[in-house]
């Protein structure tokens, strides 16, 4: 279990639930965190939304990969990272921050403060589960403008053109599309994602109690991040279809098109992209991880 979590602050230890010094010290760590996450996973991300969206003709990696390079350059891996980054900042605020005020909310018992203590592994998974509902709610707008914005092909579109498309096409509502859809991804996605990264750092501190803070961080959300998203991947496929056209309800459209991609391409088609997805989430998520809890202690030496 990291240190963070378990010991953080002597503030921490006797903070309640909306203290706001430890909101101020979440949301500037999680901003912090997702500038590093967005930056250096956003290429593979791009390339996870074509072979999702477009598997006929972006079939593998490399393919998709060379096609992009090749067609459009360097840039378009970066398509829609000021959204993602921005989505990212809000999201992972949303997400650390109600997190560590679930586990103000709900402290483990005294004698469990010790850190060779074994971690309470219920807890962090279903807390998981319960900030991947709320961090939906805020990362919907901007994971729907993203996908369309990666999901165009052979034209320089910014995002904001692509928001105006939407906007002009289905109303504000159009930002909001396919919420069941981003519910069940993410629900999944951060009970694995918080409960593993418990147990990753436990695990290598008990086993390798040698190796360095910062490198347990940096390992433990790499490994946390595949995790995740090895669980939350049949989610995501037919998230990403459905969000990427403009005519997805807000509610309705999800399991129609997890039921179709399984149909036509089999259940091996909802996992569509887990290549890049699992090679993007251990260097994403390691910078994520890393990224906000070196901004915890920043946050703590400045103030």
């Amino acid at each position: 279990m990291s240190e963070s979590t378990t010991s953080a602050s002597a503030g921490d230890a006797t903070a309640s639930v909306a203290d706001p010094r430890a909101i101020s010290r979440d949301v500037f760590s999680a901003t912090l965190g997702s500038i590093c996450c967005c930056y250096t996973g956003q290429p593979l991300d791009t390339i996870k939304v074509r072979m999702q969206t477009n598997p006929a003709e972006f079939p593998g990696v490399f393919s998709t990969t060379t096609s992009i390079f090749k067609n459009e350059g360097m840039a378009a891996f970066w398509k829609g990272s000021i959204p993602t980054a921005v989505g990212m900042a809000f999201e992972n605020a949303m997400a650390f921050g109600v997190n560590e005020a679930l586990k103000r909310a709900f402290p483990d018992d005294p004698a469990q403060k010790n850190l060779d203590a074994p971690p309470d592994l219920g807890k962090p998974f279903l807390m998981g589960a319960i900030t991947g509902c709320c961090s939906a709610l805020v990362l919907l707008p901007s994971e729907v403008i993203k996908t369309k914005t990666q999901f165009v092909v052979g034209e320089n579109v910014s995002s904001q053109e692509i928001m105006r498309r939407m906007i002009k096409h289905s109303g504000y509502k159009s930002l909001f599309a396919g919420l069941d859809a981003q519910l069940a991804r993410d629900a999944s996605f951060y009970a694995l994602f918080f409960g593993g990264y418990e147990l990753f750092c436990y695990s290598f501190r008990t086993f390798v109690p040698s190796m360095p803070e910062e490198l347990n961080y940096f390992i433990s959300g790499g490994f946390a991040g595949m995790f995740g998203w090895a669980m939350a991947m049949p989610f995501d496929v037919p998230k990403t279809n459905v969000q990427a056209r403009y005519d997805c309800k807000i509610v309705g459209s999800y399991f129609p098109e997890l039921f179709k991609i399984a149909r036509e391409r089999g259940v091996v088609g909802l996992y569509a992209g887990l290549g890049p997805t699992l090679a993007r989430a251990f260097p994403a998520n390691a910078a994520l991880f890393l990224g906000v809890e070196m901004g915890k202690k920043l946050f703590d030496k400045v103030l």
